[in-house]
């Protein structure tokens, strides 16, 4: 296993079985086959291109965003994507069986070693074209980092009025149970889909202070007037 920070790689292949830390990107000598290249998309092409392999490798990356054929450039027999969609912290654990993971490969052999592998991890397997995942990569931001990054925002709000985020969990629980049941389409609710601008004018003078939210919260709410209000 290699790192840019051996430290990282230390503590990794602790936790594995027969796995040690490799000094360098050249895997030449290695009697492995598979080879995963886990890093950030801006790092991969430049990973792919230093990556040195044995004879007969197969190199497997695991970006949402990123097309099979990045792998083009480095000298491996078989090629292909092993993209697991779900949000990751150092800290939590997963329930890898509930994760689904989504293959793509660039001929039959690698295709099946791949969805072998993938189904030894979660039993949720899928084979998808680059274009898909893409997609599924951009609803994925939608739905996980942008949804964050709106309880971040919800959480400022309430600790500058000296309350606390508690007060929400219930909500939130249940605004993501509905969208699980009833479709988050027609779980939406809010003053923006009854159309009440009374209340809406309300919000964003309360907002005032802070330009930048006070935008962001006026071109959803628009968004959302427009999705319900001239469908109708």
């Amino acid at each position: 296993m290699f790192s840019r920070d051996s430290l990282h790689a230390a503590e990794l292949t602790g936790r594995l079985y027969q796995a040690e830390v490799h000094g360098s990107l050249d895997f030449s000598e290695s009697t492995s086959g598979l080879f995963i290249v886990s890093v950030a998309d801006d790092a991969l092409i430049s990973v792919i291109r230093e990556l040195v392999l044995p004879d007969d490798a197969t190199i497997v990356h695991t970006s949402g965003s990123q097309p099979l054929t990045i792998l083009q450039d480095s000298a491996a027999t078989g090629m292909g994507v092993l993209y697991p969609l779900q949000t990751f912290s150092k800290d939590k654990k997963i329930d890898w069986k509930a994760v689904p993971f989504f293959v793509e490969a660039g001929d039959d052999r690698t295709q099946a070693l791949l969805m072998e592998l993938a189904a030894e991890i979660s039993p949720r397997v899928y084979p998808m074209q680059s274009e898909q995942r893409l997609a599924l990569h951009v609803a994925g931001v939608f739905a996980s980092n942008f949804s964050n990054y709106m309880l971040t925002v919800a959480a400022d709000i309430l600790r500058d009025q000296l309350l606390s985020f508690d007060y929400l969990k219930p909500l939130i629980v249940e605004t993501i149970n509905k969208a699980m049941v009833l479709g988050p389409e027609e779980g939406q609710s809010g003053p923006a889909r009854r159309g009440d601008l009374e209340i809406l004018d309300r919000h964003l003078e309360f907002l005032q202070e802070d330009a930048k939210i006070a935008e962001i919260y006026r071109l959803i709410s628009q968004q959302i007037i427009d999705h319900y209000h001239t469908t109708e």
